[in-house]
This record gives structure tokens, C-alpha cells and sequence, in this order.
């Protein structure tokens, strides 16, 4: 029988009350409350970076203030950089590719709550991965959606809510974002 965490990791509907989901939660709270109490100059920033994000690459970083839900469902790749306030809520996993520039005030929503007010009452919701390809451009207030794939090579212009795929080599914008053009 699967725990509710391996549920909410395969993206089946998951019980977020769960005793281990919450300790997963004040895990990942503590670590952000000291990450956010440091600079990226100060000593002890890489440390606790890396114990919240457990496998970030070590040419990659965060600048705080970062929020996250619980910081191992985080995947950053090489020489990736994400700017200050972003927050992700990685219920599904949000993968980053290498050489990725992430503008301030960034959001990566993967959890849903069910439409129907009724299941709503009910301590339950499901997660949907986020996938951003290699050399990404994501412009400061973007909001990436449970779900999406951004694909690589793209840009995706400030304060652009992404609610579906973008395709590899575009340009994308607005509210929902749309892809204005191909790049390259």
C-alpha cells in the first residue's frame, strides 16, 4: 500500500493531513526560516541551500527570501539561478534544467485542489509536475501552473501566468501566457 507521500509523488489524489506529510512541511518551514535569515555570501548559506534542496548542483543557486512546501521535491540542474521571493510549491516534482535564469517574485504552483466544493472539505488535493527544459528564460512574477512544461531554450516574459505547455524555442506572454514567437 503506498504512503501518502509516494501518492502525492506519482500524482494520485493524496491525504495532505498525513502525519508524515506534515512533518515534511515543518521540515522544509524550519530550513526556510534560517535560509531567509542568511545571504548568499554568509557561510552557512550553501549548507542549509542543500539541505533543504537535497542534490541542487553546487554551480546552482537561491537567492533568498525562497519558499518552498517541502524542498525535496525540488530539481535544479547545473548553473541555474533563481532570483529573491520565489516560491514553489512542490508537492509534484518541479524540474529545472541546466543553465536557467529565474526572475524575482517567481511562483511554480503543482498542487490542485478538486473543483467540486464538496471533495474541497476534505483534506485532499493531487500534484502535477512542472517541467522547465535547459536554458530557460522566466521573467520576474511569472506563475507557472500545476502540470507545465516549459520548453527549453524559451522565454517567458514578466508577470506572464503559464497555464499550458510552451513549446522548446519561443517566446511567451500574458495572462494565460501565449506564445508570441519562435526564437533562433
Amino acid at each position: 500500500m503506498k504512503t501518502e507521500m509516494e501518492k502525492m509523488r506519482s500524482g494520485e489524489a493524496y491525504v495532505f493531513s498525513d502525519e508524515a506529510m506534515l512533518a515534511s512541511l515543518h521540515r522544509a518551514n524550519r530550513l526556510t526560516v534560517r535560509l531567509n535569515a542568511l545571504t548568499m555570501e554568509d557561510g552557512e548559506y550553501r549548507a542549509v541551500l542543500e539541505e533543504l534542496v537535497p542534490g541542487i548542483d553546487g554551480t546552482s543557486s537561491i537567492c533568498p527570501p525562497f519558499y518552498c512546501d517541502h524542498g525535496h521535491g525540488i530539481v535544479i540542474g547545473e548553473h541555474t539561478f533563481i532570483n529573491r521571493s520565489c516560491s514553489m510549491l512542490d508537492e509534484g516534482f518541479i524540474r529545472i534544467g541546466a543553465r536557467c535564469k529565474v526572475g524575482p517574485d517567481c511562483r511554480f504552483y503543482t498542487v490542485n485542489h478538486p473543483m467540486d466544493y464538496r471533495e474541497r472539505r476534505e483534506p485532499r488535493e493531487q500534484a502535477f509536475d512542472i517541467e522547465i527544459g535547459d536554458d530557460v528564460w522566466i521573467g520576474g512574477g511569472v506563475t507557472v501552473c500545476p502540470g507545465v512544461r516549459i520548453g527549453s531554450r524559451s522565454v517567458v516574459a514578466a508577470g506572464s501566468v503559464v497555464c499550458s505547455d510552451i513549446p522548446d524555442d519561443c517566446l511567451a506572454a500574458g495572462n494565460p501566457a501565449r506564445v508570441k514567437r519562435r526564437l533562433g
